[in-house]
């Protein structure tokens, strides 16, 4: 089940579980969209990687009890400014190929 970490990775601005600008990669790794869009161009600093939006867990139980409230979204935040000379470099070889072929 997806933790739904609370915040950007990068920025630490908040992701609240319905959250339409968190972006997840296949870890889990959690950033705000203007962040994969601006700093990491769609390449995820830890695994190398691409982003999608992260999926919403329903807020009320619409069936058999899978909600936010039997399942609530991790309070744990993972603050791990990504340092943008690093990340270029790692980029590089890398970015302009498609996440799927990474």
């Amino acid at each position: 089940m997806l933790e739904l970490r609370p915040s950007c990775e990068h920025c630490n601005t908040s992701l609240p579980p319905d959250s339409l600008e968190a972006m997840i990669c296949t870890y889990e790794c959690t950033f705000c969209r203007t962040c994969v869009t601006e700093v990491l161009e769609n390449l995820c600093p830890n695994c190398g990687g691409g982003f999608c939006p992260r999926p919403n867990r329903p807020s009320k139980d619409l069936k058999d009890g899978n909600c936010l409230a039997n399942n609530p979204a991790s309070t744990k935040v993972v603050y791990r400014p990504v340092k943008p000379e690093e990340h270029r470099n790692f980029a590089e070889a890398i970015k302009d190929i498609p996440p799927n072929k990474r």
